[in-house]
């Protein structure tokens, strides 16, 4: 009796677990988004005139900056995907004005979307060699969303030094 009343417990408190599980995938994708979010209203908020914006010659610009993120989703996520980039255009030499900049983002992004609506949790633990060491697809898409994590830590730097509350950090 007290092992059925033990299972029985057991499985009250498993099940709503196991239907409320994300895959890894879908786990990914939710850190992605975040990143995306972030990002694009930051972009989107500031004044064409930030984009020229560099504390120091030494670092990218806010639109360098921006520009490299967009360049990134491309690289990272066709790696993930096992593809050709879509995209040859740089958009750090090629898109200096706003517009321009966040339609690159937009792309990257959408790419990136593509990307996460086509891949399994199996798929994602396909062995793979990215930057040169070995990897999985699921890796690579982490990858992504750190190093859009590391950029915009970069931004909201560059946000803070103009008087500007980042958008993960307004309520």
């Amino acid at each position: 009796m007290k092992k059925s009343v033990l299972a029985a417990l057991a499985l009250i408190f498993a099940v709503p677990q196991l239907a409320s599980a994300q895959t890894v995938t879908q786990s990914l994708l939710s850190l992605f988004e975040i990143t995306k979010d972030n990002i694009m209203a930051s972009a989107e908020m500031l004044d064409e005139e930030l984009y020229a914006f560099r504390p120091t010659d030494e670092v990218r610009s806010v639109g360098e900056l921006f520009a490299h993120v967009a360049n990134a989703q491309f690289s990272f996520c066709s790696a993930a995907a096992g593809e050709s980039s879509p995209s040859s255009e740089d958009f750090e030499e090629t898109r200096t004005t706003k517009a321009a900049i966040i339609e690159a983002l937009e792309m990257g992004f959408g790419y990136c979307e593509g990307v996460f609506s086509r891949m399994t949790d199996q798929a994602g633990a396909r062995s793979l060699t990215f930057f040169g060491g070995p990897n999985t697809a699921h890796g690579v898409l982490a990858f992504n969303s750190a190093h859009n994590y590391e950029h915009y830590g970069n931004l909201v730097t560059y946000m803070r030094l103009n008087g500007i509350t980042p958008p993960s950090s307004m309520e």
